[in-house]
């Protein structure tokens, strides 16, 4: 063990000999400093920690080297309130490397409250590179020094350390930091107009000699796959070995799907590769990605089109639309490797005829919408799902632009509370509004946007709206169009390449809702929300439209303008970027700023707006049939009345309801569609006594928490029977590895051997294990040999398979199989533990055993209106330590105590399962899988109160959620 690791274990050690168990439980006695280690991570940032410094300051004095417009636009807000309750403040920066954006300056300039200087660097006087940040308080100061200057990374993402101090006002170390600053300030010269006008300049021509200077390096850059290609290949590889022909990824805009498919062409060294796209333009740039990849590999590309037909190409890159003139010219097996790009088109005419046509060996489809399909499931024509990366995972990936989202309060003038938010003409017109388009012109400026020009998208009610609001900021001198789906598709194509170009005036499009897909603008810096969000599925697609990567932006702008209508929270479920979420998980994430959004990207809602949304979100019961209901409703409606009658349609959108709470309330899903559209069709195919058995009981176990049934049942949809080897092959389709104790555990499951008595009443048995292998039921068999059941069936598993993939994506847990931080119920540790006697007795206590495998579930949070017997003192003591009471019968000489005690010695497992309330708005809620835990320190009887040190240290986010009451 190095120097460091011992010192680390003796800090530990010296930790948990000061916890002292008394009367009430584990006490921590140690001392904390007010002396502070700042760094970038999930448990805080420095720019959280400069926001907080600032508001309780009376006077504040910064030093900093550089100071971009990226990192001051988060501390606007934070500087606006000073300015208005009159604190002063000082700010030092430099020119130093000419790093310091002349934008930034001009900004800060605007506050009444605060003195700019700047250090001009040049030879003479060396370099500036303080970072130091001073705080005057009433009894004291807060001072931090360490690494970070005024941007987005330093402030929210690098690796930074800074130091907080706070010192007494006698104190020395004070005394010289505020010598030093004096002198530096004296030193300094101020900024005024003049000088930002002349760095202004000078910055421009500088910029412009780097771009003359700079050396294409396209053609000697080794380009290497990002996380979610190699991802994405891996899986590819994992599904091919086992025999599967044809794959679909979905990654948002400007995550990297073509390189992704150029590498995986590569992998694979195809005689033939055909690529197919909607539209010419993305066809000459695959190919030039494909180039700079496939170089010095001894392979030709070339084109398909109106104008170019290379058919002897080793790789073609072809439009649909001359594919399809051309089909017959090519043998069937003419290509080993096909991609079809923009492949949510996968199941229109044109498409299906090619697909259908040739025989390749391994066909790959490629989409950032699945939502947009055509009359067939895009599902269907690719079988697999090889990846699926949504927007909260593109923005952890760096795969896309940060964003930094302000949601700011509507003006006064504007009453939406008694409108319903499906009549948007209704709505449309309240918002036309001359003092609003002020406002909202007002905030532009106030915020800003990153780059030289204003680039922005704003998404109105109506396109009568989209008018009035291009109309306006005509007037007011900012150039606007109104672009919907009203306009040709070449005007759409114009009016884009001038919103792009630095040289055109035009700065704003207004639209309406989303454009038609396919549309792409780059370098949007700014995104204008007008109209209020009644569907965090159109509230994503919107923001996506921002956030492809462009080397003129480090960052997408978006303000929000949020009015008092009643559906204001679903902004919250919106930006909380997780499909499955509970009302306590929502209301911290707003009162915290969804402070675990990963990177760059920054939320902040000022005042009324938060407050609105938590007072929505307390009022809102998300289990009633009421608001389920209206979910349901506004998903159809987002689909352009498409009824939803497959699980999979909500696969398809990011930011979708979680179809599992329909299923909760009616058994089944068809049954809650049949409800909802009052369909006498459905209801009748219900009355099936064996098909809707079978559909209940799939349905009830959503959703999977391991993946081995589902992939034997999918296998059993083709097939009679299945062996223990065959469900192998099956299962390794999905994760890395599978034990064969799990898969005939699986078996056993299948077979009903675990059922009760009730559980075996109520189902129908599907199928029977013997002798190595199960085999369907003459029951099962009937159901899915008729064609519309079949249907309801396949789309339950499909379900089951992808949203696990989205889950858990291929890790092997072992045995239990029990993935960190994800939601258990008691009843799934008997499945995952392979408990081999009736599952359903694993209820009703905080502590369940199978052999040496023990299952702690603890409530964090008693009910008040519930009578304990004795009240248990469970709680988070750090994100290490929990201290835990056992049931109140044990004792510590019983064989249990002991267990419990001596877990280590005796090689017992304590697995913690953990859940705020038992309850939320009437649903019992999930465990949460925080690992396991030993004991370290023990103390009484009936209970007996132990600590238990994690093995696992849990995340900052889930500790603050935890713990954090709104």
């Amino acid at each position: 063990m190095n120097n460091i690791a011992k010192d680390i274990e003796q800090i530990k050690a010296i930790e948990y000999k000061d916890i002292s168990i008394g009367p009430k439980g584990i006490e921590n006695n140690s001392y904390l400093s007010n002396n502070k280690l700042i760094v970038n991570s999930e448990q805080g940032n420095l720019l959280n920690e400069l926001k907080k410094c600032l508001s309780e300051c009376e006077k504040f004095y910064f030093s900093v080297a550089f100071i971009n417009f990226s990192g001051l636009q988060l501390l606007l807000d934070t500087f606006k309130e000073l300015e208005q309750k009159g604190a002063e403040g000082r700010i030092i920066t430099s020119t130093y490397l000419n790093f310091t954006e002349p934008k930034a300056l001009e900004r800060i300039k605007d506050f009444s409250n605060i003195d700019l200087k700047v250090f001009i660097a040049n030879k003479e006087n060396g370099g500036f590179h303080t970072k130091a940040y001073i705080f005057e308080n009433k009894e004291d100061y807060k001072i931090i020094i360490g690494s970070s200057n005024i941007t987005q990374r330093a402030l929210k993402s690098n690796v930074e350390w800074n130091v907080r101090v706070v010192s007494k006002k006698e104190d020395r170390f004070l005394n010289d930091v505020l010598i030093e600053y004096k002198k530096l300030w004296d030193s300094t010269e101020i900024v005024n107009e003049k000088f930002i006008n002349k760095y202004n300049n000078f910055i421009k021509e500088i910029k412009k000699i780097d771009s003359s200077k700079k050396i294409e390096f396209e053609n000697y850059q080794l380009i290497k796959p990002n996380e979610m290609q190699v991802k994405a290949i891996d899986n590819l590889n994992r599904l091919r070995a086992f025999g599967e022909e044809k794959a679909l990824v979905i990654a948002a805009t400007g995550t990297g799907k073509t390189y992704m498919s150029a590498f995986d062409v590569i992998n694979f060294k195809p005689k033939k590769m055909l690529f197919i796209v909607h539209r010419e333009e993305i066809l000459i740039s695959a190919e030039r990605t494909f180039k700079r990849l496939v170089k010095n590999k001894q392979k030709t590309t070339g084109l398909l089109t109106g104008n170019r037909k290379d058919l002897e190409a080793d790789y073609l890159f072809s439009t649909i639309q001359s594919m399809n003139s051309s089909l017959y010219e090519f043998r069937e097996d003419e290509f080993e490797y096909i991609i079809v790009d923009e492949a949510h088109h996968a199941g229109s005419p044109t498409y299906k005829k090619v697909i259908e046509y040739f025989k390749p060996k391994f066909l790959l489809g490629m989409t950032a919408t699945p939502e947009r399909s055509d009359s067939e499931n895009i599902f269907d024509v690719f079988n697999n799902v090889a990846l699926e990366v949504r927007l909260r995972e593109a923005l952890d990936l760096d795969l896309v632009m940060p964003f930094h989202y302000f949601g700011i309060t509507d003006i006064d003038g504007i009453d939406l509370s008694d409108v319903d938010l499906k009549n948007m003409d209704e709505v449309a017109k309240r918002l036309k509004v001359n003092k609003r388009v002020d406002f909202i012109i007002e905030r532009l400026n106030f915020y800003g946007y990153d780059g030289e020009k204003l680039k922005s998208l704003g998404f109105c009610a109506n396109i009568e709206h989209a008018e009035y609001m291009a109309a306006e900021f005509n007037k007011r001198g900012i150039e606007s169009i109104c672009l919907t789906g009203n306009n040709s598709p070449q005007e759409r194509e114009e009016y884009i390449k001038k919103l792009e170009s630095h040289e055109d005036s035009l700065k704003v499009i207004f639209t309406v809702d989303i454009f038609n897909e396919g549309v792409d603008i780059p370098s949007i810096n700014s995104v204008l929300m007008l109209r209020p969000t009644n569907s965090p599925i159109v509230f994503i697609q919107q923001l996506g439209r921002g956030l492809r990567k462009h080397e003129d932006k480090s960052f997408l702008t978006v303000l929000d303008f949020i009015g008092n209508h009643n559906k204001a929270f679903l902004i919250a479920i919106a930006l909380n970027g997780s499909r499955y979420y509970d009302k306590d998980s929502l209301k911290v994430a707003v009162a915290t700023e969804f402070a675990n959004i990963p990177g760059c990207t920054n939320i902040q809602m000022d005042r009324i707006s938060q407050e609105r949304i938590l007072k929505q979100l307390d009022n809102e019961n998300f289990n009633s049939m009421k608001y389920l209901k209206e979910e349901y409703l506004q998903f159809k409606r987002m689909r352009g009345g498409k009824v939803p009658y497959l699980l999979m349609d909500y696969i398809r959108y990011d930011g979708a309801p979680d179809p599992t709470k329909f299923i909760s309330r009616e058994k089944t899903y068809l049954g809650f569609v049949a409800k909802m559209e009052k369909d006498e069709e459905l209801k009748k195919l219900q009355e099936d006594d064996i098909f809707f058995k079978i559909i209940k009981e799939i349905s009830g176990k959503l959703p999977i928490k391991r993946v081995y049934e589902f992939a034997i049942i999918k296998y059993l949809m083709n097939h009679h029977e299945i062996t223990l080897e065959q469900a192998r092959n099956e299962i390794l389709k999905y994760i890395e590895d599978v034990d064969d104790e799990s898969i005939e555990h699986a078996f056993e499951y299948l077979n009903q051997n675990f059922y009760d008595s009730s559980q075996l009443k109520s189902n129908v048995k599907s199928f029977e294990y013997a002798e190595d292998t199960l085999k369907s039921t003459k029951e099962f068999l009937d159901i899915i040999n008729n064609k519309t059941f079949r249907c309801y069936i396949e789309d339950i598993i499909n379900y089951g398979l992808l949203r696990y993939k989205e889950e858990f994506e291929n890790k092997y847990y072992g045995v239990p199989f029990f993935k960190l931080y994800e939601q258990y119920q008691m009843i799934d540790t008997a499945l995952l533990s392979n408990y081999t006697k009736i599952h359903s007795s694993f209820r009703g206590s905080g502590l369940i055993a199978n052999g040496k495998e023990y299952f702690l579930f603890i409530d964090l949070h008693k009910e008040e209106d519930i009578k304990e017997s004795i009240n248990y003192e469970d709680k988070l003591l750090s994100r290490k330590l929990f201290q835990w009471q056992t049931p109140n019968s044990t004792s510590q000489a019983s064989e249990r105590g002991k267990n419990i005690i001596f877990n280590k010695e005796r090689e017992v497992n304590l697995h913690l399962f953990v859940r705020k309330y038992r309850e939320i708005d009437g649903n019992v809620e999930p465990y949460i899988y925080i690992g396991k835990g030993n004991t370290i320190k023990y103390h009484g009887e009936k209970p007996i109160t132990v600590a238990l040190e994690l093995e696992n240290e849990i995340p900052a986010s889930l500790y603050m959620e935890f713990n954090k009451k709104v």
